[in-house]
């Protein structure tokens, strides 16, 4: 995008939403919006007014958020009354449907359930940011919208594995979530560099697995510096019921993700015997992959692993648990008696064959309590259970994942990992590392995701939705997270709730409506698009 176009674009943003319909400024993009004569003004006496029980924290969420970004303090009223905002449930909608309306009689948002009615006052918060004050307050133009999302599953990871943030960061990332209409919240909590969640059975994973004697700098594959400062943290037990009672209050699904067998240098370290070799480990300093993964071979392992995840359904009430499967080297795994012993004694053909016992006898142990299983789409070799849900990260594995028949949630690598660079050199070194320099993902890249593409349409039903990843190898403080999720998180969110033809200029044109709330809610965000640097 050229320097003057992005100019051209920022003084778009500046117009009031009176010169245009409401579909030129939410994003994700409505499934309909209608212009409608006359207008209502948002000011200082405006009530947010619903009859429902269930409603009422809602509003109170969104008047929180209206407070801080626009300055009015909006009352939150239980009563059947009409006028000002008023909310409602209406059983015709859709799960997540919303019907928003403005006239000048005042604002009136429906939906089936909560969620529904949530989401209608987050395109209304968008709407208030994007107009411009007058005296009385914020003038919004007449429109009726109808909107629903495309996919059930529209997410955004964050691994804390790598490096640890704080409950208060935690919850701003949930906030950003909610922002963009998103439902839920994958948490990468353990990795071979740091166990980040309380297991009380098994108090070393917390005393010794969340804490790292030093952190590698500069890119992984060639330096050998250190900075010799510990980096640690874990979210107690307490603190995460807390953190899953805040997201379902904003509608989100929190999914925790205990990655195994690999990425489990940390529990290693915490318990030596977990693995195949007979030697004391450490929690990792260097970033990648580890040899070092769960014998598959010994009972002890399936002893700790039934012994976490018991907690781990305790704490979480997802319908689902994330098991990683992803970069287990199968090195140790051959030359390991144990595992070759049960290799035999179950008749596999190979390695492969014993992740995949691996995965379905955990599957096994979950299901009985209920909950069903997420894993990275290293899954599929070696056979896979259908009641599995595929997380597609490698595009060379999506013809093979969507033909099995099980649910895919799709996350490839070139669309969807924010800790991506956001621009072509020479910009990128302003950004930080990354394993490898041509690892680019512009904002055009991230918005150009089809999550059909290549599908016939009787085939659309496997995918269950699309996921922003934030992997943290190289992004050590939560100020520079936000720069990577913002503003793509904008296009994965669309990706996920928009259906009809990609048009990026449209999207151009709203994102820079959505960069006014992101800097009135005091969020930080990467201005290479904005500056016209890259698209």
């Amino acid at each position: 995008m050229s320097r003057l176009f992005a100019i051209a674009a920022a003084l778009f943003a500046a117009v009031a939403v009176s010169a245009q319909s409401a579909a030129t400024v939410i994003i994700p993009r409505p499934v309909e919006a209608v212009s409608l004569k006359g207008s209502y003004i948002v000011g200082e006496k405006c009530v947010i007014r619903t009859a429902e029980q269930s409603l009422v924290r809602p509003a109170e969420i969104f008047a929180g958020y209206v407070a801080g970004e626009e300055g009015l303090s909006l009352a939150v009223e239980q009563s059947g009354k009409r006028g000002g905002i008023t909310l409602s449930l209406d059983a015709a909608l859709a799960k997540e449907e919303y019907r928003l309306t403005i006239t000048s009689k005042g604002v009136v948002i429906k939906g089936s359930t909560p969620q529904g009615v949530f989401y209608g006052l987050q395109s209304l918060r968008q709407l208030l940011s994007a107009a411009e004050k007058c005296k009385k307050g914020y003038e919004l133009q007449g429109v009726d919208i109808t909107d629903k999302p495309l996919l059930g599953h529209r997410g955004a990871m964050l691994d804390v594995g790598r490096y640890f943030f704080t409950v208060a960061e935690v919850k701003r990332f949930i906030d950003i979530a909610a922002m963009h209409k998103l439902n839920i919240f994958h948490w990468h909590l353990t990795e071979d560099q740091g166990w980040r969640i309380e297991i009380k059975k098994y108090p070393n994973l917390t005393k010794i697995g969340s804490k790292r004697e030093q952190t590698i700098m500069g890119r992984n594959s060639i330096s050998k510096t250190y900075d010799g400062t510990p980096h640690g943290g874990y979210y107690t037990q307490e603190e995460i019921r807390d953190i899953v009672a805040y997201a379902a209050e904003r509608y989100i699904e929190v999914v925790p993700e205990i990655d195994m067998p690999g990425h489990m240098v940390a529990a290693l370290a915490s318990y030596n015997h977990l693995g195949c070799r007979d030697e004391k480990f450490k929690v990792r300093t260097r970033w990648g992959i580890s040899k070092d993964v769960l014998c598959a071979g010994k009972e002890t392992t399936f002893e700790f692993v039934e012994g976490v995840l018991s907690e781990v359904i305790s704490l979480f009430p997802s319908k689902y648990i994330h098991l990683g499967g992803d970069e287990a080297p199968r090195n140790r795994w051959k030359e390991c008696p144990h595992c070759q012993k049960r290799i035999k004694e179950e008749g596999l053909k190979d390695e492969n064959e014993l992740q995949s016992y691996f995965m379905h006898r955990v599957e096994k142990f979950l299901a009985e309590r209920g909950r069903k299983i997420i894993g990275w789409d290293e899954i599929i070799y070696g056979g896979i259970n259908k009641s599995a849900t595929i997380m597609l990260w490698n595009d060379r594995n999506r013809a093979k994942a969507t033909s099995l028949g099980n649910d895919v949630i799709l996350t490839p690598k070139y669309f969807c990992y924010m800790d991506y660079y956001q621009t072509t050199r020479p910009y990128s070194n302003k950004e930080g590392l990354m394993f490898r320099d041509e690892r680019i993902l512009t904002l055009r890249k991230a918005y150009s995701l089809n999550p059909y593409e290549g599908m016939q349409p009787s085939e659309y039903g496997r995918i269950r939705g699309v996921q922003a990843n934030l992997w943290t190898e190289y992004i050590p403080n939560f100020h520079r997270a936000q720069e990577k999720l913002l503003p793509r998180l904008a296009a994965t969110a669309e990706a996920g709730w928009s259906s009809g033809k990609k048009d990026f200029e449209d999207f151009t044109r709203r994102i820079n409506h959505l960069r006014r709330l992101y800097d009135k809610a005091g969020l930080h965000y990467a201005t290479y698009f904005f500056d016209g640097v890259d698209e």
